[in-house]
């Protein structure tokens, strides 16, 4: 139960903050980050079944919390919540940066307070739903649960471009969304006609993979309809264009929670979905999933040089960091794998504190471009010390991170193809100099006639000092998330592994 007492609480929160603007103005916010608040005691006490040793005495038995009810009986659709060690881990990240992105917006949301806290919450809400749905059918509700809400945050409280950023995101998740429901609907007829029975159960869909009575042809054709969709929401070339556009146009709580949390959705998918029910499939399409990662990875690298407006270099890099998931997803080896969610945890870390950093820059100058920046490290010396700080985590500073993620990736995918690697390292020659160019721009030079820019306050600087502590948490300490993931990443690599007919 404490999987629908979580989503209930974040739905609820929502509906609560959207009446609290009739009291007072301000409330709303308050609302929503007690709800969060609770929802984050509400995971610590969820914590204790996620430990290390808990995981080992499982010896492989992954899931917990399994909640499972009826819902559309006819159909076979029920509610069913699970969650796993890497649920369990998307879940901190999605409220933990829910509080963030609450955070960074706190004094820059000033119309319609109510309704925007209420899409942020039901945000959020579809995402943990998202992390924890294991009938397929629910899966899909909450994909768009989280879609919808998304759009109106750009569209309402977004900047001068916001009503062209807010459709294109819509209509790219939209039309990929629609492709996974066709993918999910066909399993289902699929699962029918193999055993008699109409499910949407993932657990069911499992033992039919795994039994492999799925015809090859079909199987790569369902793949296809689920890779699409979560690509497009990772994103990877050449389906990223709305990324930029949204990132640059979304509110700062918006573009928090788009970098720090929905990406991960698709990513997510991958791991989750694309290789355990459709394992041959993935290896025989790995070549081109992992030529479209490292295609990513330097796409992104190259177009953020190009950019004078500050989000938008944030944008790019964000697609060239996840091509590291795509590329390791595909490569589909434990390490690699483990690499995956560590660099899906330090991007979401990483992205967030930029992005907030981004956008107080832009409240307090009112500018996003760099032409109207410079030499705002005399003024602002905490808020360039910050900025440095989240910059060297970008660019893979060994000690934090960011660095460990990326490390295993290339590591666990070098044996799959080596020559992809290759490439994609250059990436992380690439981000060092892109990051530097942000402080250069930014916080070093010739400050500008007039223009300061004004320190950090008390409440920016406990957000940030969140994050730079978990970034170097995680970067000194990974292990513990390792071991975590290792019994679960296992499973999922094996199966890969049989596809391809090698064995351990």
């Amino acid at each position: 139960m404490i999987l629908v007492s979580l989503i209930l609480l974040l739905f609820a929160g929502g509906i609560v903050a959207w009446l609290a603007e009739y009291l007072n103005p301000k409330l709303p916010r308050w609302v929503a980050l007690a709800s969060l608040g609770v929802a984050l005691l509400l995971l610590a006490q969820m914590g204790p079944q996620f430990s290390i040793d808990t995981t080992e005495a499982r010896a492989g038995q992954t899931w917990d919390l399994i909640f499972i009810a009826p819902w559309i009986p006819r159909f076979g659709i029920q509610f069913i919540f699970a969650a796993d060690s890497l649920s369990y881990l998307m879940l901190l990240l999605t409220v933990v940066l829910g509080i963030i992105a609450l955070i960074s917006g706190w004094n820059e949301i000033k119309q319609r307070t109510g309704f925007f806290y209420f899409n942020v919450m039901w945000v959020l809400a579809g995402v943990v739903g998202i992390f924890t749905s294991m009938d397929m059918f629910l899966f899909f509700f909450f994909w768009e649960v989280m879609l919808i809400p998304m759009y109106f945050i750009i569209a309402i409280w977004g900047h001068e471009n916001r009503s062209y950023a807010a459709i294109k995101f819509f209509i790219f998740t939209q039309v990929s969304g629609l492709l996974m429901l066709l993918a999910i609907i066909v399993m289902a007829i699929l699962q029918a006609r193999l055993t008699g029975t109409l499910s949407f159960n993932y657990f069911e869909w499992l033992q039919i993979a795994n039994q492999g009575l799925i015809d090859p042809e079909i199987s790569r054709y369902l793949m296809f309809g689920f890779f699409v969709a979560f690509v497009v929401k990772l994103p990877s070339f050449p389906f990223h264009t709305w990324l930029p556009d949204a990132h640059t146009q979304a509110p700062t709580p918006g573009s928090v929670i788009l970098a720090g949390i929905l990406l991960k959705t698709g990513a997510y998918g991958l791991l989750r979905f694309v290789l355990p029910l459709f394992p041959e499939a993935s290896m025989e399409f790995a070549p081109i999933a992992m030529g479209l990662g490292a295609i990513s990875i330097i796409y992104g690298a190259s177009m953020a040089f190009a950019q004078e407006d500050v989000k938008r270099l944030i944008a790019y890099s964000s697609i060239s960091h996840m091509g590291f998931v795509t590329l390791a997803a595909f490569a589909a080896s434990t390490v690699a794998l483990q690499g995956a969610v560590m660099t899906m945890l330090s991007h979401g870390l990483s992205s967030a504190a930029l992005f907030a950093m981004a956008g107080a820059i832009q409240h307090r100058l009112h500018s996003r471009n760099f032409s109207d920046m410079g030499g705002l490290w005399q003024s602002a010396p905490r808020f360039g010390a910050c900025m440095l700080f989240f910059c060297l985590a970008a660019l893979g500073l060994p000690g934090l991170a960011n660095f460990v993620g990326e490390f295993l990736v290339l590591l666990g995918s070098f044996e799959a193809n080596p020559a992809l690697v290759s490439i994609a390292a250059l990436g992380m020659i690439a981000a060092p100099v892109y990051a530097l160019m942000v402080m250069q721009k930014i916080f070093h030079g010739k400050p500008k006639p007039g223009t300061e820019l004004a320190d950090l306050d008390g409440r920016e600087s406990g957000m940030l000092a969140v994050l730079i502590v978990l970034t170097v948490y995680l970067g000194f300490f990974p292990q513990g998330v390792l071991s975590l993931l290792e019994p679960l990443l296992n499973t999922t690599s094996q199966l890969a592994l049989v596809a391809t007919g090698t064995s351990l």
